[in-house]
Formats: C-alpha cells, sequence, structure tokens
C-alpha cells in the first residue's frame, strides 16, 4: 500500500524526527524498531522473574506459617507431616523408625506415628 503522505513525527525509541509514510509509523528506522523491541522483551522477562520469584517466597511463607500449626493439634501424623513438624527429611523419619526410636501404626501402606512419639524424642 502506497501513500502519498508526509508525515511529521518522532521516532519512540530513539526521539529522532523523522518523515513518516504512514499515520502507524513509529520508528525512525528498522533497528530503532528491532532495539525497542528487545528493550521491552527484557522487561517483561524480568519482571515476570520478579513476580514469579515474589509469588515463590508467598507460597513458602504460607507453607512455613500455615502447615506447623496445623499439625500441633493432630494426634497422628503420617510420615510427610512428621518430617515437616520435626524439620527433617521423610528419609529421616524412615531412618529413625527402621532403628526403632519410633514407633509407627500401619494402616494398610500407610504408616501413622503418634504425636506423643515425636514428643518423647525432644523430652
Amino acid at each position: 500500500m502506497s501513500s502519498n503522505l508526509a508525515l511529521p513525527k518522532s521516532c519512540v525509541y530513539c526521539g529522532k524526527t523523522f518523515i513518516a509514510k504512514t499515520t502507524l509509523t513509529r520508528y525512525c528506522c528498522h533497528s530503532c524498531n528491532s532495539r525497542h523491541y528487545k528493550l521491552k522483551a527484557r522487561e517483561n522477562k524480568i519482571l515476570s522473574a520478579l513476580v514469579q520469584n515474589q509469588q515463590t517466597v508467598h507460597s513458602l511463607q504460607s507453607l512455613h506459617s500455615s502447615q506447623p500449626h496445623s499439625l500441633i493439634s493432630k494426634n497422628y501424623l503420617c510420615i510427610k507431616d512428621a518430617a515437616l513438624l520435626i524439620g527433617v527429611s521423610r528419609w529421616t523419619i524412615n531412618r529413625m523408625i527402621k532403628r526403632g526410636d519410633l514407633n509407627i501404626h500401619k494402616f494398610g501402606r500407610k504408616k501413622i506415628i503418634k504425636r506423643s512419639q515425636i514428643d518423647k524424642l525432644f523430652n
């Protein structure tokens, strides 16, 4: 589409004035267009990384703040909850069971630990 328009405009990226042949032209040249596109892409990438980091921090804070309070009130804990309550891995809890430090009750394949067993570890 050719046009006989000659519109004086200023480049969005570098600010230099130029003569545009269409009403939609925003840049003085292809390199300004490419540089501005890369700048916007970089800013969007940084912004998304910051938002994702903030969401990760928020989810970790909510996990640490909400879980232990609900676990303290339970009388029986699964291995995962016991590990979270004590602050160790599931494998450590399994090793403690194997050594005989913790007694468990089995419900099918699920292993349940009495809350008093956990309290005895620290008293």
